[in-house]
């Protein structure tokens, strides 16, 4: 559609809802960690691999900004019969999310916002990570170095998005080595430079909102702060709601798959 090859999933019958991943992670993200058989009880699940994860394309020459894959969504949405949905973002997947909600309101019923970055700050580690979507030295560091350099620091990288919590031996079935290809690199590496400017373009128009929304984060999140991003949020939008869930971190979905429920049926109404 549009150039864009889209991989998605779907489960269960009743009210739709739709879950966007975060930055390097896939369909397979959501199905490990058990929210999708939970959701799928109540809700039509369409779970979507975002342009450039899984099994969905990423053509170049486009900007996939969180707009541009927000307008994605929904001409694919459109398709599948879907008018109206509670739509849940997690990490990168919250800007998309919320992009949603902000250029096409009519579609999106409720919003659940977790682990999100909302608001601009000072990143060296988002600077450090857009490297390889540089052209030319980025193609080439994609094919040489990265993929070994992510195999490697890999176990570091799953302890710091689900510490304090351990990581659990249901995402052993979440596919490292597609999260490792070098065209999945490439698509991560563009949305880590994406990341401060386009919280900077869209949190001008939070209060804007009018649809229910629900602010789910791990309270001990170790890579995007809460108190400086989900309760900030939560205190823009005056219909918010805020679940900071006890000895999580960033992987709140992973670890507390009923409080991300709990926040799904806040924002359903």
């Amino acid at each position: 559609m549009d150039g864009v090859r889209l991989h998605y999933l779907e489960r269960g019958e009743g009210p739709p809802l739709v879950l966007l991943h975060g930055n390097g992670s896939m369909i397979q993200d959501f199905l490990s960690s058990g929210l999708v058989d939970l959701a799928a009880r109540q809700y039509r699940v369409i779970v979507f691999d975002r342009p450039g994860y899984g099994h969905s394309s990423r053509p170049r020459g486009r900007v996939w900004s969180p707009q541009a894959q927000a307008d994605l969504f929904r001409r694919a949405l459109e398709r599948l019969g879907v008018s109206r949905a509670v739509v849940l973002g997690h990490s990168w997947g919250a800007s998309v999310a919320v992009a949603m909600a902000l250029n096409h309101p009519q579609m999106v019923r409720g919003l659940v916002l977790a682990s999100g970055y909302y608001y601009p700050t000072a990143r060296v580690d988002m600077a450090l990570l857009s490297g390889p979507a540089v052209p030319l030295l980025g193609d080439v560091s994609r094919y040489t170095i990265a993929p070994i350099a992510s195999r490697i620091i890999w176990p570091l990288l799953l302890r710091k998005i689900f510490g304090p919590a351990p990581v659990p031996a249901k995402f052993q079935a979440f596919p490292e080595e597609m999260a490792v290809r070098p065209s999945q690199i490439r698509s991560e590496a563009a949305e880590s430079a994406l990341l401060i400017p386009s919280a900077t373009a869209m949190c001008k128009h939070y209060a804007d909102l009018t649809m229910p929304v629900a602010i789910v984060a791990g309270a001990e999140d170790r890579l995007i702060d809460p108190a400086a991003q989900s309760r900030r949020l939560h205190q823009a939008i005056a219909q918010s709601s805020l679940h900071l869930v006890p000895g999580c971190g960033h992987m709140v979905h992973q670890t507390s798959p009923e409080a991300v429920m709990a926040a799904i049926k806040a924002a359903s109404g």
